[in-house]
């Protein structure tokens, strides 16, 4: 089951209490106190995992302590530091505060680590108050609280593309046919209810991650359908990938499924509606009006953007698809390089 939402409560261990106590030995008169400091708290990290896709595991253990410190003892013995608790999430996850909604961490790489709640510290003991003029204090310190935090954990999901577009728009069976991923296929709105990252191998030990997430609708943005849930997997994607049913089937325009989805994306994140975008029309072995993809691509190409056309069933323009893809990616990677400068002496 795939998860990208939960709850947990994290608290960091307690520190353990100092002691007091005296040196009681024989031929040692007067020994002094001897009471020993509390062991610190532990503390409660969250950990980005690369062996992990999904928060599922979090919604059956949602609380997460970390061990006390020990107690001290006589003869100046500390306690022991308490164990620090490890919360395992998966790679792209972030972390708010529960109460405010603040982003307090983003866990996008993999091995990031934040310290989620601080341990209690240790109380002293009384040799630790010792001094000239109090020579024998009969008190001690109690250790400290640990940190208490609710926190909400969303994930989004790392992928190179995003595949966009209305339900039954050929995702799934696209994804499919690229990659090692087997979503569920079938031709009824809203077949996809998660979503599904596939891995595309390029050759010459090159791979791209594809994520294909549920069918928009107008209005996804606000929360019609299944949008607003999942429209945050394709924000971290360098690519979008746009696909539009160009058959009759469907019952609706191309070009106004188009430009709904384009809407769609821009009400929901501005930033998002500006990323580099691929307009692929699928289903070609059931086109039975051509003019529904011409007009699709004199749209498109209107709006400046690259046109593919394919058959995932047939195959038809797959491969050459693939191809544009993998040197769109290889185009933004060149692009985000810092320039050089040279230095001339």
């Amino acid at each position: 089951m795939f998860i990208d939402r939960a709850k947990i409560h994290v608290q960091g261990g307690n520190g353990g209490n100092g002691v007091t106590a005296f040196r009681r030995e024989k031929f040692v008169p007067r020994g002094g106190p001897s009471g020993g400091d509390g062991g610190r708290g532990g503390d409660v990290f969250v950990v980005a995992d690369s062996s992990l896709n999904t928060l599922l595991h979090l919604r059956y253990t949602p609380r997460h302590i970390a061990d006390r410190g020990l107690h001290g003892e006589g003869s100046n013995c500390s306690g022991h530091t308490g164990e620090d608790h490890v919360v395992r999430v998966p790679v792209g996850t972030q972390i708010f505060d529960l109460e405010t909604g603040d982003l307090l961490a983003d866990l996008a790489e993999p091995g990031a680590r934040w310290l989620a709640a601080k341990g209690g510290r240790g109380g002293f003991g009384n040799a630790h108050f010792a001094t000239s003029t109090n020579r024998a204090p009969r008190y001690h310190q109690e250790g400290g609280k640990g940190e208490v935090r609710d926190l909400q954990l969303e994930l989004k999901l790392l992928a190179d593309v995003g595949l966009v577009g209305f339900p039954n728009a050929g995702k799934s069976t696209l994804i499919s046919k690229v990659s090692a991923a087997r979503p569920k296929i079938a031709d009824y709105p809203f077949t996809t209810l998660e979503p599904n990252l596939g891995v595309v191998d390029l050759g010459d030990f090159r791979t791209l991650v594809i994520a294909d997430i549920p069918g928009l609708i107008e209005g996804a943005h606000s929360g019609a359908g299944l949008g607003d849930r999942f429209l945050r997997h394709v924000e971290r994607t360098k690519l979008l990938l746009h696909l539009v049913d160009v058959s009759s089937m469907s019952g609706r325009e191309t070009v106004s499924d188009y430009l709904t989805v384009n809407r769609e994306l821009e009400a929901y994140n501005s930033e998002l509606a500006m990323r580099p975008q691929l307009v692929v029309a699928t289903k070609l072995d059931a086109l039975d009006e051509r003019e529904r993809l011409e007009s699709l691509k004199i749209q498109v190409e209107k709006d400046g953007k690259r046109f593919f056309a394919i058959s995932s069933a047939t195959g038809e323009g797959v491969r050459e698809l693939v191809h544009a893809i993998a040197a769109s990616l290889d185009e933004l990677k060149s692009e985000s390089k810092p320039a050089t400068v040279e230095l001339v002496l």
